[in-house]
């Protein structure tokens, strides 16, 4: 019983030390006009900020090691047209609007909470958080 009770205990301190699940990812924090869904520019001005601040030499461009594994070495080189091993900010923005397609099936140009749930949708997050 002391064992159960021990197991218990030190489940509940695990609990009580990890941070509130966040539940579901939510369109909320990328949609400055309140209407429920991420439209492309929304997408487009949350992962400029995301570029940014993945940016600290400031240099313009983002290598892997900034990249910090949103982009894996493959989709790197797809989207690196001039080959320098790195992504500009209009790189950077063409993957955003290739993720934001495929996460929108539906094709009606904005991206909901259950679009943004998806497999895709967490891609797509991935550049702008």
């Amino acid at each position: 019983m002391s064992i159960k009770l021990s197991a218990a205990a030190v489940a509940v301190a695990l609990a009580l030390s990890m941070p509130a699940f966040a539940g579901a990812p939510s369109t909320a924090a990328f949609d400055p006009d309140k209407d429920g869904t991420i439209d492309l520019a929304e997408a487009q001005a949350a992962g400029a900020k995301l570029f940014a601040t993945l940016d600290p030499d400031k240099d313009g461009t983002l290598d892997a090691k900034e990249l910090e594994g949103r982009i894996d070495a493959t989709g790197l080189k797809a989207a690196d047209p001039d080959s320098d091993g790195t992504l500009d900010a209009k790189e950077f923005a063409t993957v955003i609007e290739a993720r934001f397609k495929a996460a929108n099936p539906d094709n009606d140009g904005t991206i909901d909470d259950k679009e943004l749930g998806s497999k895709e949708g967490a891609a797509l997050l991935q550049l702008m958080q």
